[in-house]
């Protein structure tokens, strides 16, 4: 997901989305750019699982093509689209129990890693309650 991100931020159709989402929002309004992504990523992108027993990951551009993907390439989306606008991420793996089962996106806004939950109608900022594992990746 990591090398994803590192290698699609880059692309000028995901940027060009970027851009295009955040168009209405006041320029240097950080907060208010993050607030415009996750509100995409989280309403825009319906949330499917994988096939049955076999793990993948989508491209950015796969993904916004098909409108759809589970956990890991909504936050991988959302990752590329923060990141290709200036805004640092980073990836939380998170687990009710020891083993770690959900991904989603964090970023920075001035010194503050915000949580972005994008399969669950919640805010930016909100995070599970009784998390017991977790695993933070830096983009």
């Amino acid at each position: 997901m990591r090398q994803m991100v590192k290698t699609c931020k880059t692309d000028p159709s995901v940027r060009a989305v970027a851009l295009s989402v955040t168009q209405s929002v006041a320029q240097r309004s950080y907060m208010g750019e993050v607030i415009a992504l996750h509100k995409f990523v989280r309403d825009k992108i319906r949330y499917v699982g994988d096939v049955r027993g076999v793990e993948t990951l989508h491209t950015p551009r796969k993904i916004l093509e098909q409108r759809a993907g589970d956990c890991d390439d909504k936050a991988t989306l959302l990752a590329t689209l923060l990141e290709s606008i200036e805004h640092p991420t980073r990836f939380a793996a998170i687990g009710l129990t020891d083993k770690l089962s959900h991904v989603l996106v964090e970023t920075k806004v001035r010194n503050a890693w915000i949580p972005l939950e994008t399969t669950e109608p919640v805010p930016a900022g909100w995070y599970p309650d009784g998390v017991k594992s977790r695993l933070v990746i830096y983009n």
